[in-house]
């Protein structure tokens, strides 16, 4: 199942259009907030999904019923790019635990390349409810590596992937390598990818406009 928030009016998309805005991407602590906002409301879209139960919860007055997430939540993301979409999504799971995975393109010729995963750390998996996201999502190899490495920590319940920017060419791909009932959550589907594998329209390098351009 793929949910793609751009279709609707929201004020989804005003962060959504700065996020891709050239001029709003000069102020880097306003792109990394923007980040956050969006992956803020993907991550409260997304709860309604979650398992819920009724628990007795006591006040200054008495007591109170309240449905509270009985769901154990990991958060996963991808260094370095990843970081502001994590913790828009850390800001509404604040009791999750957090896997991180270095991942990044080995370049083999101008227009070939192979992914590298260098580092990962996560807790055990098994019966929690996966999250994994990512600002862009362009052929889909990076997303799938990192989840080849991160199912050595164990087997989910349930997988959700939370992407800022997705290409229709990368969730046709990962759709083929992640389990079937795996739920996708997209901010916006673009349509092109470059013979460098980049997303047009996209919006750039999500690293280094979040942090800084790398040597």
């Amino acid at each position: 199942m793929i949910t793609n928030f751009s279709i609707t009016n929201s004020v989804f998309n005003q962060f959504l259009s700065e996020i891709r805005d050239a001029k709003v991407q000069k102020d880097r602590m306003r792109f990394r907030k923007n980040i956050e906002r969006v992956a803020e409301i993907m991550a409260y879209e997304l709860s309604k999904t979650l398992k819920y139960s009724e628990k007795e919860i006591t006040t200054p007055l008495g007591e109170a019923i309240m449905n509270t997430c009985d769901d154990e939540i990991v958060l996963a993301t991808i260094l370095r790019a990843g970081i502001p979409m994590h913790q828009g999504l850390l800001n509404y799971f604040d009791k999750a635990d957090s896997a991180f995975v270095s991942a990044y393109r080995k370049h083999i010729s101008k227009d070939d390349f192979e992914i590298e995963v260098e580092y990962c750390a996560s807790p055990s998996l098994d019966g929690k409810v996966l999250i994994i996201s990512d600002p862009m999502l362009a052929t889909g190899n990076s997303l799938a590596a990192v989840y080849e490495v991160l199912k050595k920590h164990g087997t989910p319940k349930q997988i959700h992937l939370v992407f800022g920017i997705a290409t229709e060419e990368g969730l046709n791909f990962i759709q083929k390598r992640l389990p079937k009932s795996t739920k996708i959550w997209v901010g916006a589907v673009d349509v092109e990818l470059t013979a460098q594998s980049y997303i047009v329209p996209g919006l750039g390098d999500a690293g280094d406009l979040a942090y800084g351009e790398k040597v």
